[in-house]
């Protein structure tokens, strides 16, 4: 599996698993699943406080344990902020969630801590006390966050003594609007409305790595996730441009949908939440793929964003 650094810092596989939907699975699944994940060479496992409220990283931490997999062979990320029905980065909040994480995660440390969702009531020194509270007592290693705008970056920097590693943002082929306005600038189409503050070229321009979170779902966003695109008779077209690479190439649907991501220079990680062993093969095999800048425009046009 091929490596990134992780905000220029933490080498880390350059597909990470998503483990939201593994509370509810079979054990011997999951087992499969991590098994095949560091078969693989994807040591990454992103997590979030939220996931089946807390199971998943107790079904986690379980597979982890009957598999008898050394701690520093694998690397943790766990998010918190969201709860219900609102917002919490507050410093008590954001201690009390590692030390619950900790407990259901079996574990004396969590590698990357992400803030899950933007607080507008957010004080950042408070945000930072937390942060050093955490880091100095070697509960975490390093930070990032997650759905966050460029001013709300720099807003929280400004009290912060530690780099923010990532910002995990929704990207698929279907969800293209962080690229959407750099291409569609200086036009009257709906593309061109700046929504999230530029955050791509802000997060290359930092050092910031972006995580691409829900890579092969369409919709607006959590709350609004409609289903999977690939094979999906929504997007006749997409798929059959998806099938056309797939072919060439001689990997699946899903490789191609990811390889689109990996080819963007951001050096984006995508986090992938399949449950399947086997859609993780598949998926992995995107590493040996590198699309041409025509067949990546290719997808885009075919996803249904026009060129100007």
């Amino acid at each position: 599996m091929k490596k990134l650094k992780l905000g220029n810092e933490l080498e880390v596989p350059v597909i990470g698993l998503g483990c939201m939907r593994i509370w509810d699975r079979p054990l011997d699944s999951v087992e499969e699943l991590i098994s095949t994940s560091l078969e693989l060479g994807i040591n990454f496992f992103d997590h979030a406080d939220i996931y089946g409220a807390g199971k998943s990283e107790e079904v986690f931490a379980q597979v982890v344990k009957n598999l008898k997999i050394p701690r520093d062979k694998i690397i943790i990320q766990t998010k918190c902020g969201i709860r219900n029905g609102f917002y919490d980065l507050s410093k008590e909040h954001i201690i009390t969630s590692v030390e619950k994480a900790l407990k259901r995660l079996q574990t004396d440390y969590i590698d990357i801590l992400l803030l899950h969702r933007p607080d507008t009531l957010m004080e950042p020194e408070e945000v930072a006390e937390a942060f050093s509270h955490l880091h100095s007592r070697g509960m975490v290693r390093y930070f990032g966050v997650s759905n966050f705008n460029p001013m709300q970056i720099e807003l929280l920097s400004s009290a912060l003594n530690y780099k923010l590693l990532t910002n995990q943002l929704q990207l698929s082929l279907t969800n293209t609007g962080m690229i959407d306005f750099g291409i569609f600038t200086n036009t009257k189409f709906p593309q061109s409305i700046n929504r999230d503050g530029e955050v791509l070229e802000y997060c290359r321009l930092k050092g910031i790595t972006i995580q691409a979170w829900s890579p092969f779902q369409y919709g607006d966003d959590h709350a609004n996730i409609q289903g999977v695109f690939i094979d999906s008779p929504k997007f006749p077209e997409l798929n059959a441009k998806l099938e056309e690479l797939a072919n060439k190439y001689g990997v699946s649907k899903e490789a191609i949908a990811t390889a689109w991501i990996l080819r963007h220079p951001a050096k984006i990680q995508p986090i992938v939440g399949t449950t399947s062993a086997e859609r993780l093969r598949r998926i992995a095999k995107a590493v040996g793929v590198n699309l041409t800048r025509q067949e990546w425009y290719e997808l885009y046009s075919a996803a249904g964003n026009r060129i100007p």
